[in-house]
């Protein structure tokens, strides 16, 4: 019984360990053009080491959240590369 309950800890531990470290951007923070500019180029060149970018357009700001919420932490960004990128999107983002 305690063989299990450890295993289950264990099991437990590992799992949030390998989850998203990011904290969650909940809206927009940086608004001057210096760092809208540093957004967009954390974006074009974190982002598309991986994959096309896709279009500002292609979410909402929600659905922007959404997405650098669980693509942050694979680009290894950090919570104000993050934060830089989502205002970055929004602010061309005309939905």
């Amino acid at each position: 019984m305690k063989k299990l309950i450890l295993t289950g800890i264990a099991a437990s531990a590992f799992l949030v360990s390998c989850g998203p470290k990011s904290v969650a951007v909940t809206g927009p923070k940086y608004t001057s053009s210096e760092q809208l500019a540093q957004g967009k180029t954390i974006f074009e060149n974190s982002c598309a080491k991986c994959h096309k970018l896709p279009e500002p357009t292609k979410h909402d700001d929600k659905g922007w959240i959404n997405t650098l919420s669980r693509m942050a932490p694979k680009a290894k960004l950090t919570d104000d590369q993050h934060q830089m990128v989502y205002d970055y999107l929004i602010s061309v983002n005309k939905k």
